[in-house]
């Protein structure tokens, strides 16, 4: 990995570079033992140990480079998250080797480090004038588990090169391929049930995907040890959304290539939680799918069945994730996992309600749901409760059918969606929904505009704790 260096090699310590990280707090004290020269070029530099600042130093001949690192009003360095070293990769001169001159404890120095191959990630697959230059790298303290933090970077950004591909390549054949990939490089057999063979058992899932030239299709796969707690994690797969006949606007469709982040984050989380070696019986299911317009789309006012027996009637053929979700959590649900959870990017509700970094999350056991918010924020991958409130459960009935797919008001409409949702899961306790972006819509220090691997971290340290 050219992110990070093995603290115990020779070669790359007798080589690095070194940063000092420095808080407002610390900041005037760490000043004072310094001589006058670095105190008026800090000075000249404006430095004032801001978060995301870095400043080198003037090079000494013969001398390591330092670098200084602000770090804001962070209370201690033990609070250190990994957004605080995610944007030096890029901002430090290319080619160069750093490590960290203060003293962290191991939790810290796995922060700043998972932050940092975070940071050095890069898409640019389309480019065709690729950086040869490696960017800054980094010499883990010896507190890191460099190879859990590789697991993680790779986890993460296996999520991200899957948003971040066009549709014209990801399509439902290609992501289904992908999910085979993954599960066969950790010794799992997958399957994959495609095109009509999805109207016997998938009725929802094969309507909403049927219009398009990819046929829609579910992949299934199990890993690990039948007699470990089940755990199954389903992910939204549709891979472009026009809306289908219900057809969205230009603007509203620019980003669709991202609407099946849910289950490039099932994927990814999938593939650590398998490369880590958790004790559970894994189980991924993921249907993958295009939303498109053909003659025999699926249309508004049509009555389609489900795995669960439910009827739904298509109030909006733009409502189509809860549609193929339902089929896979209908699935799930008979094998009364564990724990199921599920991630989409499910609701524009949910974006105008908690922005584009935070999720939303459900949950019908309110320990887990906890848990996993302690997590999100132990992992600076924070998520939010939203209620099942079940008042609202009458705004998506029917006449002709069991339920309608959309709402009668314009009113709650992530809640709604995690409503529809829970119709389907009927005998596991503890479920958890998660309705996320995906995406990071502007430029930040680590996090270009581009794909998001939201809520990856926090489910893996929660299911880290929950069955070590």
């Amino acid at each position: 990995m050219d992110f990070l260096v093995d603290s115990a090699s020779p070669d790359s310590t007798a080589t690095a570079n070194y940063l000092q990280l420095l808080t407002h707090a610390e900041l005037a004290g760490w000043l004072a033992t310094q001589d006058a020269s670095i105190q008026a070029w800090l000075r000249h530099q404006s430095f004032k140990a801001d978060r995301h600042q870095a400043v080198l130093l003037p090079p000494i001949e013969g001398r390591p480079l330092l670098g200084v690192v602000g770090l804001g009003a962070l209370a201690s360095l033990e609070a250190l998250e990994l957004w605080h070293a995610a944007g030096l990769p890029e901002r430090l001169p290319a080619g160069t080797t750093w490590r960290v001159r203060n003293e962290l404890s191991p939790s810290a120095a796995t922060a700043f480090a998972l932050g940092w191959a975070y940071g050095s990630y890069r898409f640019d697959t389309y480019k065709s004038s690729r950086p040869v230059t490696a960017r800054a790298r980094l010499v883990a303290a010896p507190a890191v588990d460099v190879e859990r933090v590789a697991r993680a970077a790779a986890a993460t950004a296996l999520a991200r090169d899957l948003v971040n591909t066009p549709a014209s390549d990801m399509s439902p054949e290609r992501l289904a391929a992908e999910i085979m990939r993954v599960a066969r490089d950790h010794g799992a057999v997958p399957q994959e049930i495609s095109g009509d063979e999805l109207r016997r058992g998938y009725p929802a899932i094969h309507a909403v995907g049927q219009a398009s030239a990819s046929a829609p299709r579910l992949v299934d796969f199990a890993w690990g040890d039948p007699a470990h707690p089940k755990v199954t994690l389903v992910g939204k797969g549709v891979c472009f959304d026009t809306g289908g006949l219900d057809i969205k606007p230009s603007a509203g469709m620019a980003l669709m290539k991202k609407d099946m982040g849910g289950a490039a984050c099932v994927l990814g989380l999938a593939q650590l939680v398998m490369a880590s070696q958790l004790p559970v019986r894994l189980r991924v299911l993921i249907p993958a799918v295009e939303n498109a317009i053909a003659g025999n789309a699926y249309r508004p006012g049509d009555v389609i069945c489900t795995r669960k027996g439910i009827t739904v009637e298509i109030g909006n053929t733009d409502a189509e994730g809860r549609l193929v979700l339902c089929d896979a959590l209908a699935l799930a649900d008979e094998e009364r996992p564990d724990l199921l959870s599920d991630l989409a990017t499910l609701t524009g509700a949910a974006r105008v309600a908690l922005g584009p970094e935070l999720p939303a999350l459900f949950g019908t056991r309110q320990q887990t749901v906890d848990d996993l918010l302690r997590h999100g924020r132990q992992q600076a991958d924070p998520l939010w409760q939203l209620p099942l409130w079940a008042g609202y459960d009458d705004d998506f009935s029917s006449k002709v059918a069991d339920i309608n797919n959309s709402s009668a008001t314009a009113f709650a409409g992530s809640i709604i969606g995690a409503l529809f949702l829970r119709r389907f899961v009927t005998q596991t306790p503890d479920w958890l929904h998660v309705d996320l972006f995906a995406w990071n819509p502007k430029e930040r220090p680590g996090r270009p505009v581009g794909a998001e691997a939201h809520a990856v971290r926090a489910l893996f340290s929660y299911l880290a704790e929950r069955y070590a």
